[in-house]
């Protein structure tokens, strides 16, 4: 049974669920916040590798629309290949298209402040926390779904370039 960690990679948080391979769902585990550099991240999710007994890593690819890869593609393709050799673990990349959205759909509107009134700060990062850590269980979950040859969890845009037949 292989243990998978699901990362969904952010400028300032790092979203995770856990999942094994032997057909349980995904669950979110937990949101860190990145580090200064590379190692501070490596030395973060290492601990959490070690403590939840991790075999890989899947690793959302935040693709264009079109699903070409531009520079947020690119800087998530190095550090999840930086990552997985400080860790030493295999890495896997998977489509995350959608999945804040659908993450956000899950969990439902921000809550309000205080009397109705906008929501603070804390609960602004509170809520966006918890969409990161769901964000990272659906990006596993489309892994494990493809892996066991169902249908992927995460509704695709539709490709222009396909005819209808």
């Amino acid at each position: 049974m292989t243990r998978l960690l699901g990362i969904d990679l952010g400028e300032r948080r790092i979203g995770l669920a856990v999942a094994t391979d032997d057909g349980a769902p995904a669950r979110p585990l937990v949101t860190v916040r990145r580090g200064a550099s590379m190692d501070a991240d490596a030395s973060t999710l290492g601990a959490i590798v070690e403590t939840e007994q991790v075999d890989e890593l899947i690793v959302g690819l935040p693709l264009e629309a079109s699903g070409a890869e531009g520079p947020m593609a690119i800087a998530a393709r190095e550090w999840a290949a930086a990552l997985g050799t400080k860790i030493g673990l295999p890495v896997t990349l998977r489509d995350e298209r959608l999945t804040s959205y659908l993450a956000e759909t899950r969990i439902g509107p921000m809550p309000r402040g205080r009397s109705g009134g906008p929501p603070t700060r804390s609960q602004r990062e509170t809520y966006r926390a918890r969409i990161d850590r769901e964000a990272a269980a659906i990006i596993l979950q489309d892994e494990l779904d493809t892996r066991a040859g169902a249908r992927s969890s995460m509704r695709r845009p539709i490709d222009p370039q396909e005819t209808h037949r």
